[in-house]
């Protein structure tokens, strides 16, 4: 975990691609908690330390992760979370070239939770929910293509299940057809940059993530 941003009222981390936001039926140790124990460190606090938890990402998924701080805060952000206002960019590595360099995704996503997947539909079927993207092919490797995406609608596995109906699995995930997994368990979907007004001091937040170390990440030429 590293603190990206900090202030009174919010904290952003870049997450692991290992660690989990909130607690699950593994028992492991969640991101919030460690974020808990950091501020309680830091700050000398005695007994619980709030700590809101205002949107979530896949365990094999990297990148920033915005807690709140105080309950003024996490009102305010799960308000605009609700509302479409944080605006979220990721990077992906597929296999497979899109067919277009850039366009949109609209598919409806029926979420099956035995299977914890996504299933995405051309057109509107039942228990469906409507899914929305922008994708851009920014760079390429040797091997595979670098996508930016940037989520207009937050949905399970939204990018993961789209971006596999277009043909361009991400790197890793075999859950959504890549044929290999990565060797650290993680998925190459990294949520690089948000953009937001600061819930209670009203400034524009801006704050980008660096990639993950290691291989998986290396070698891309950006266009």
């Amino acid at each position: 975990m590293t603190v990206v941003y900090e202030d009174n009222h919010i904290i952003v981390v870049n997450k692991t691609a290992s660690e989990i936001v909130q607690a699950d039926k593994t028992g492991d140790m969640p991101l919030s908690e460690t974020v808990k124990q950091y501020l309680k460190e830091k700050y000398q606090k005695p007994g619980n330390v709030f700590l809101g938890v205002t949107h979530r990402l896949d365990r094999p998924v990297s990148g920033l992760v915005i807690f709140a701080k105080t309950s003024k805060a996490l009102t305010r952000l799960n308000e605009m979370f609700r509302a479409g206002e944080v605006k979220k960019t990721y990077w992906a590595v597929v296999k497979n070239a899109p067919k277009e360099s850039e366009g949109e995704l609209v598919h409806f996503l029926v979420r099956n939770e035995k299977q914890n997947k996504s299933y995405a539909y051309d057109k509107e079927v039942p228990n469906s929910k409507k899914a929305v993207l922008d994708y851009r092919l920014i760079g390429r490797s040797e091997n595979y293509y670098l996508l930016e995406v940037d989520l207009k609608t937050g949905r399970h596995h939204q990018i993961r299940c789209q971006l596999a109906k277009m043909g361009c699995p991400i790197k890793g995930d075999l859950k959504y057809g890549s044929p290999r997994s990565n060797p650290d368990g993680s998925i190459c979907l990294h949520a690089r940059r948000v953009r937001f007004v600061h819930p209670v001091s009203k400034e524009l937040i801006e704050l980008k993530a660096p990639l993950p170390e290691g291989n998986l990440w290396k070698g891309f030429e950006l266009f």
